[in-house]
């Protein structure tokens, strides 16, 4: 098992569990607890697990959220199959929004040149890269920027999107589970993705299978609201089948 796996297996598993301790995993992945050390400081430092005395703890029980530039860098194969495989969904021509997150910078830099596409973001990381596009219209939610997001949130985005219709929402998420829905930890972006789903004719979740291992504090949508969701081959086929039943199409790539 590669260093990569072996640290994606170990975050699995804190997610799963709430904790794990370094002696329990150096057995089970048959490795020293040096090497367990190192798996713990690398996800520390990408910032999805806390190191504790023995240990670490997933950063969403200590109610952390990672930072974008966290975020961006794990999962990232798998981020890249669920964005190249998501644009089977874009349209002939129309408009879209895409929302913030790191699965949504690939979706935005796959964008094929031959759509001429309206795209509604709220992330001015993403309407930079796709400001020099000559065939995207580009439209930026105003807002107060969440540092922690780059994502643009309350009052100014929300009534411009209450204005809005568009072809398809491609959406993110922090958690999702077949009992609480799409759960992301600021009740402030949660508000504006709700408005994002509403306007939508279509709702398309992209999210790798980390992000179905727990909940977070504020819902914006349920199953039932996403027409159809894009992960990857690590989730679990039991739990697919689960979310399936719940309304969206599951598509694993």
């Amino acid at each position: 098992m590669y260093a990569e796996e072996r640290q994606q297996e170990i975050l699995r598993a804190a997610r799963g569990a709430g904790r794990v301790d370094v002696v329990t995993l150096a057995e089970q992945f048959g490795v020293t607890t040096e090497t367990i050390r190192r798996d713990l400081t690398v996800l520390e430092r990408a910032g999805v697990l806390r190191r504790v005395h023995g240990g670490a703890i997933p950063v969403e029980r200590l109610g952390f959220e990672p930072a974008l530039a966290a975020r961006d860098e794990v999962m990232t194969e798998e981020k890249e199959r669920i964005a190249k495989a998501a644009l089977a969904e874009l349209p002939q021509d129309g408009a879209i929004i895409i929302d913030a997150g790191s699965t949504m910078s690939r979706l935005v830099q796959l964008l094929p040149p031959d759509r001429e596409l309206t795209v509604i973001v709220n992330s001015p990381p993403l309407a930079s890269a796709l400001a020099t596009r000559a065939n995207v219209t580009v439209f930026m939610l105003g807002g107060r920027v969440r540092g922690r997001t780059l994502a643009t949130v309350e009052d100014w985005a929300l009534q411009q999107l209450s204005q809005l219709h568009v072809d398809v929402a491609f959406m993110a998420t922090n958690g999702c589970s077949v009992a609480k829905g799409l759960t992301t930890p600021d009740p402030a972006e949660a508000a504006i993705k709700r408005a994002m789903i509403a306007c939508a004719q279509r709702a398309v979740l992209l999210a790798d299978h980390t992000k179905f291992t727990g909940s977070y504090l504020a819902r914006f949508a349920t199953l039932s609201e996403i027409d159809m969701v894009f992960t990857d081959t690590g989730l679990d086929p039991d739990l697919a089948a689960d979310l399936a039943a719940a309304g969206p199409e599951i598509v694993r790539v």
